[in-house]
């Protein structure tokens, strides 16, 4: 793969192709057919002297490799060997995100929305600031109180106060020698049985 991509990378998808003697959209009968017949003709064990017959059956081997996996072959067939690179880069499922931001017209909508706004970053911050932050935050009802939060430590502080005014003094520790069952069963004995 390092060798490819010292290479020029295609969007055409056709070399792949060219390297099994096939047309573009060959079937997949048509694919291991000529993969064996090839493979055989330039196999390293048949040309033990050519070290060329050696990468030629590399070239074979991956080109069939490619074209037998039919995720691969998709994106082979749309996008060439760059697309091939860039799903070994960000993922499969990716490369059409990849390739429609990369597109003409996706770079001319980012271009415009910087020309519009002045810069990228005051469209953000108008966003977040005009939205986020109150300016354009929709008004309550009058009449009606606004919610805000209260960190649960305040709002401790504030309940321990609240008790303290009122004469209560809050528990603050669970005692030690109650266990779950004295609570809950305690010295009686019940009996969960119906009677019919």
């Amino acid at each position: 793969m390092a060798e490819q991509r010292q290479r020029a990378l295609s969007t055409s998808g056709e070399a792949l192709y060219e390297i099994l003697a096939l047309e573009k959209g060959a079937t997949h009968d048509e694919i291991k057919k000529s993969y064996r017949k090839l493979a055989l003709k330039y196999h390293p064990d048949k040309n033990p002297d050519n070290p060329e017959a050696a990468e030629k059956f590399k070239e074979i081997n991956n080109a069939h490799a490619t074209l037998t996996d039919l995720s691969k072959r998709n994106i082979y067939d749309k996008y060439g060997s760059l697309g091939l690179y860039v799903a070994e880069q960000f993922g499969e499922e990716n490369v059409n995100t990849y390739f429609m931001l990369s597109s003409w017209w996706a770079k001319g909508l980012f271009a415009v929305c910087g020309l519009l706004t002045g810069c990228y970053l005051c469209c953000c911050l108008c966003c977040c600031f005009n939205c986020c932050c109150g300016k354009c935050k929709p008004k309550a009802p009058e009449g009606e109180q606004q919610e805000f939060c209260v960190s649960p430590e305040d709002l401790e502080e504030q309940i321990k106060n609240d008790m303290e005014r009122e004469g209560e003094t809050p528990i603050m520790l669970q005692p030690t020698n109650a266990t779950e069952k004295t609570q809950l069963i305690g010295d009686c004995h019940r009996s969960y049985r119906t009677e019919s």
